[in-house]
């Protein structure tokens, strides 16, 4: 996931990062093992059937005071044609169990195959701010392959301030519209006490909405979460498929329960060392690298309807272009009330580079943006901050990407944000300076809870990390780190485009995760699937 675009005005050279940059909630837009193409790269491993966990005093299902919340057995009840929906309560402060209790979203879709089911699977779809709720759906589909289906209850929640599990909301909708495509001119005084007015009364609405939770949401005390549905589930080790910002929340997982984790799949890595600088600059490269690549096929005339030709140089230069015309001359929309906005131009071009499927769609959007009709960028615009037709939101997915990104690392200073944006246009000449890089953090209420760090996991078994070589929001080098800093885990590369990698069409990639889900093979060293 990536911060989002944000309007400013600068002076030659320079710009005021703390209104360039903000944080932006991303809503994702998104084979049966048998004959599927085997990855490129040494020979597989067949892991040992694992022995049982140890019980050890560290074991917090043993701490008389989590007993009720370890021992708790959710009330499901059916909520679809085989979809089945239940609570389950957590601690709002994990440092003061006996206190306030909070209720997660669960939904599950049961193992088809009874008879030989290995247990559950939990997903989370990134973010953060994502619904799992929402990608299980009504019957897992989106989440994991018909043969994992078959095999393990698939299930779903919303993290703590998440969708239905408490949500944070800072800003109604008009506000949210607001906040998302007013461009800002900070190259002077009044512009930058207007952004710096703008941020602290997000930050005022998302305190006086959550209160003392605002303070509780972030990925330590999501990952104790994880542990708890693991327990009543009834699982001994934890089987999980995370995507995005889901690696995050699997990594702490490992780190703080080694011994409980079984098969984890990290899909589209984040790495746990980066802060929120890196993750700016790292995420501003990747998404000019999917740019270019994308206007080159535009070029190659690979992609539909795309009107950009000649070289990539060309073809940035025109899409920039197109971009910064917007800051003088909103595009006409349809909507009198909505012209696309610099912000939201940027917003939408950002957003279709997450799936090389949706291409097409940006290709037709650009087209009808330099003949003057803005909509179909805003309707990408749109589709990435989760907002609908009617002018509501669907989830609270911007309010909890930032409640919970600053909570897991510590936003950049006033000062260190003009020096970011200033390596932001460096990295990523093209929109470089209109994506995030923590500055909404700089006064955030609350203060950090993670401190980012190499994860460490001695004691857990091996972990298969996949990642994508073209990936625009979380670089494949994360995914290196995140295999490395892991030691027993195999890196599965999908040599392509696109955000994460499972379940996006490619049989090879499909087949390799669930021969892990479902047999403990690890592909080998330098396994590749892909082009």
């Amino acid at each position: 996931m990536t911060g989002r675009a944000r309007g400013t005005t600068a002076a030659a050279g320079s710009r005021r990062a703390r209104g360039a940059v903000a944080a932006l909630g991303v809503a994702a837009l998104l084979a049966a093992c048998g004959g599927a193409p085997e990855p490129e790269g040494g020979p597989s491993t067949q892991l040992p059937s694992p022995g049982p966990v140890a019980e050890t005093a560290e074991d917090p299902a043993l701490d008389p005071a989590l007993a009720d919340v370890y021992g708790q057995e959710p009330a499901w009840v059916p909520c679809g044609e085989v979809l089945e929906c239940a609570t389950v309560a957590v601690p709002v402060d994990w440092d003061a169990p006996d206190g306030e209790l909070l209720d997660l979203a669960v939904s599950r879709v049961p193992a088809g195959d009874e008879d030989d089911r290995l247990g559950s699977v939990l997903v989370n779809p990134g973010g953060p701010g994502a619904s799992g709720v929402d990608l299980v759906g009504a019957d897992g589909s989106a989440a994991v392959s018909e043969a994992v289906r078959e095999r393990y209850d698939v299930v779903g929640f919303d993290p703590r301030g998440v969708g239905s599990s408490d949500p944070v909301d800072c800003l109604d909708d008009a506000a949210l519209d607001e906040y998302l495509s007013t461009d800002v001119d900070t190259s002077t005084p009044e512009g930058v006490e207007e952004v710096a007015a703008r941020e602290a009364a997000f930050a005022r609405g998302c305190a006086e909405d959550a209160g003392p939770l605002l303070g509780e949401v972030g990925t330590v005390d999501a990952a104790r979460d994880l542990d708890v549905l693991r327990a009543v589930l009834g699982d001994e080790r934890l089987t999980y498929v995370g995507r995005s910002y889901g690696t995050l929340l699997g990594a702490e997982y490992l780190r703080q329960f080694p011994a409980r984790a079984g098969r984890l799949v990290l899909d589209g890595a984040l790495d746990p060392a980066d802060g929120a600088a890196a993750v700016a600059l790292a995420q501003a490269e990747g998404l000019e690298r999917a740019l270019t690549a994308f206007v080159t096929a535009c070029g190659e005339g690979d992609v539909d309807g795309c009107p950009l030709e000649g070289s990539p140089e060309e073809g940035l230069s025109a899409v920039a272009g197109l971009v910064e015309s917007t800051r003088d001359a909103p595009l006409p929309t349809g909507d009198p009330d909505r012209p696309l906005t610099r912000p939201l131009a940027a917003t939408g071009v950002v957003a279709a580079l997450y799936d090389d499927r949706t291409w097409p769609l940006l290709g037709t959007a650009l087209a009808d943006a330099l003949d003057g009709e803005g909509g179909g960028l805003l309707q990408l615009a749109d589709a990435y901050a989760g907002r609908l037709p009617d002018g509501t939101y669907r989830g609270n997915t911007l309010e909890a990407f930032v409640a919970v990104s600053c909570l897991d690392r510590p936003g950049v200073t006033t000062e260190e944000a003009e020096e970011l944006t200033e390596q932001l246009g460096e990295v990523a000449p093209t929109l470089g300076s209109l994506v995030g890089g923590g500055a909404t953090c700089v006064d955030w209420p609350v203060p950090p809870t993670r401190t980012p760090a190499p994860v460490e996991a001695p004691d857990a078994l091996p972990t298969l990390v996949v990642g994508t070589t073209g990936d625009p929001a979380t670089p494949y080098v994360w995914s290196e780190r995140l295999a490395e800093q892991l030691g027993s885990a195999a890196l599965l590369t999908y040599d392509g485009e696109g955000h994460t990698a499972y379940l996006r069409g490619d049989d090879c990639v499909d087949g390799a995760v669930d021969a892990y889900l479902l047999e403990g093979v690890l592909p080998g060293d330098g396994a590749t699937c892909g082009a």
